[in-house]
């Protein structure tokens, strides 16, 4: 079984841009619910499908598969939840980790999350200082989520 363990942050401020390079994602949902989530992405030339199941703590079973790009794209088109993901990840070094921030744009701009993946719940990293309030646990920022309910929707944000 694939498990993916990762915590999620809001970003602060600017000091974290300029160290590292941006790659364009687009990504989509075939379905979602409590139980299951299952997503197309396409990064550069490559699709992948993914099948994430319950998050508990930080941690999900998560299964990815390779599938060809232009599929991938045909379903982003034609079969994905509509609004579709659509965001920049930047990769940082910061301590010794890699850290992921993603810069939402379309419905979801104004949008960035910092996330790192981790070997277990309890392992300890170093925060860089552009690291804001932990939403690891706020379903809110869930990308299936963002995809129902986008970020420019929100109440009071």
């Amino acid at each position: 079984m694939g498990i993916e363990i990762e915590r999620r942050f809001l970003v602060q401020g600017d000091s974290w841009r300029g160290q590292g390079t941006g790659t364009r994602i687009q990504q989509g949902f075939l379905a979602t619910d409590k139980h299951r989530v299952v997503r197309v992405r396409v990064v550069g030339e490559v699709g992948t499908l993914t099948i994430k199941g319950v998050t508990t703590g930080c941690t999900k079973s998560e299964y990815e598969y390779v599938i060809p790009c232009r599929d991938a794209l045909e379903m982003l088109a034609q079969m994905c939840l509509k609004p579709l993901i659509e965001k920049h990840r930047f990769r940082l070094s910061h301590a010794g980790m890699t850290w992921e921030v993603d810069v939402f744009e379309g419905d979801n701009a104004g949008l960035i999350l910092a996330e790192i993946e981790l070997q277990h719940e309890h392992q300890t990293f170093s925060k860089p200082p552009w690291l804001g309030k932990e939403i690891s646990d706020d379903p809110r920022y869930f990308n299936s989520n963002l995809a129902r309910l986008p970020y420019s929707q929100w109440p009071g944000r």
